[in-house]
C-alpha cells in the first residue's frame, strides 16, 4: 500500500533536519574542544539518555524497554550481551565526538560512507540474506578504494575501520538479541551511563578553562538536546518512509560531515583521491539501485 503523500513529505523532512542535527552535534563538538573527546561524550550521554527515555514513553513505546528488563532478568546472561552492545555504540558516540577535535573528521564522513556498503556484507555472511550484482559491483570498487587506503594514503585512517567494522558487529549482535528497537538502543545509552558519568565529572585541567563554564555547561545542553532530537527525528523519518527512500536519505549525513570536515581546515590528500572517488562510485551505485526499486514499488504478487 503506496504511502500517504504528506505522510511522505514529512519523513522526508525529518530525515534532512536529523541529518543537519547531527551535522551540527558533529560541529559543536570542536566548540567545546578544550573539554575533551572524552568529557564531551559524557555529557552527551548523560543528556540524551533521558530526553530519549522521556520520547519513549511519551510516545508510547515504553513496552520496548520493560520487555527487554523481563528478559534480562528471567535470563542474567544476557546482562553481559547487553553490556557488550552498550560498548560498541559507546565506542561509536566516543569517536564521533573525539574526531572533529582531533583532525579526523574526514576519516569518520568517509567511514559512515563505507558503512551501508559494510552492512550490504555483513547481511550476506552473518544472516545469508540475497545480495544483487549491483552491490557485488559496488563493494568491489570500495574495496578498491580501501586497499588505496591502507597501501597508499599518508596515514591509516583508524577511525574509519572503527566505524566500518564496529557498527556491523553492533547491528548484528542487537540482531541476534533482538533488541534492534528503540528500547534496545536506550538500554545501550543507560548501561553506559556509569562511564558517561566518570567522564563527565574528571576534573578539567587547568588550562583548559578559556571559555566561562556556564556558557560551556550551555554548550554541553545543546549538545544533549540536538542529539536527541537528531535521534527522534530519525525515528520518525523511518516509521513514515518506505526503506529504501529512507536508505537513501541516510546518505545525506556523511555528505555533511566532510562540509564540516572541510570547513575545520581538513584536506583530502593526493594519495587519497582514489580512495574517496571510489567509495563515492560504489555510493552512486547503491544509491541509484536503491532508486530504481523505490520507483519500481512493491512488487504485486500474482492472485
Amino acid at each position: 500500500m503506496p504511502l500517504d503523500p504528506a505522510k511522505r513529505q514529512a519523513g522526508v523532512f525529518c530525515s534532512l533536519l536529523a541529518s543537519v542535527l547531527f551535522a551540527c552535534a558533529y560541529y559543536s563538538a570542536t566548540l567545546l574542544a578544550e573539554l575533551g573527546g572524552e568529557k564531551i561524550y559524557g555529557w552527551r550521554v548523560l543528556v540524551t539518555a533521558p530526553l530519549l527515555g522521556l520520547f519513549i514513553i511519551v510516545s508510547g513505546r515504553g513496552n520496548d524497554i520493560s520487555r527487554l528488563w523481563r528478559r534480562a532478568l528471567r535470563q542474567p546472561v544476557l546482562w553481559l550481551a547487553l553490556l557488550l552492545s552498550s560498548g560498541l555504540l559507546g565506542v561509536q558516540l566516543w569517536l564521533f565526538m573525539w574526531a572533529p577535535v582531533n583532525g579526523y573528521g574526514l576519516d569518520v564522513s568517509l567511514g559512515y560512507f563505507l558503512l551501508p556498503l559494510a552492512l550490504v556484507l555483513t547481511g550476506r555472511w552473518c544472516f545469508h540474506e540475497r545480495i544483487s550484482r549491483l552491490q557485488i559491483l559496488a563493494c568491489a570498487i570500495a574495496a578498491i578504494g580501501v586497499a588505496n587506503e591502507l597501501l597508499f594514503a599518508p596515514r591509516v585512517s583508524w577511525p574509519t575501520f572503527v566505524i566500518v567494522l564496529g557498527y556491523p558487529c553492533y547491528f548484528a549482535l542487537r540482531r541476534v538479541l533482538q533488541t534492534n528497537h528503540l528500547g534496545g538502543m536506550w538500554f545501550d545509552l543507560a548501561l553506559s551511563l556509569p562511564v558517561a558519568l566518570w567522564f563527565a565529572l574528571e576534573p578539567m585541567q587547568a588550562t583548559a578553562a578559556a571559555q566561562p563554564l556556564l556558557w560551556l555547561a550551555l554548550l554541553v545542553l545543546g549538545l544533549g538536546v540536538v542529539s536527541a532530537a537528531a535521534l527522534i527525528l530519525m525515528i520518525l523519518a523511518s516509521d513514515r518512509l518506505e526503506l529504501g527512500l529512507f536508505g537513501l536519505l541516510g546518505y545525506v549525513e556523511p555528505a555533511l560531515l566532510v562540509v564540516v570536515a572541510l570547513l575545520l581546515g581538513e584536506r583530502i590528500a593526493p594519495s587519497q583521491w582514489i580512495t574517496y572517488l571510489g567509495i563515492w562510485l560504489a555510493v552512486l551505485l547503491l544509491a541509484g539501485e536503491g532508486l530504481a526499486r523505490l520507483r519500481a514499488g512493491p512488487r504485486q504478487t500474482p492472485p
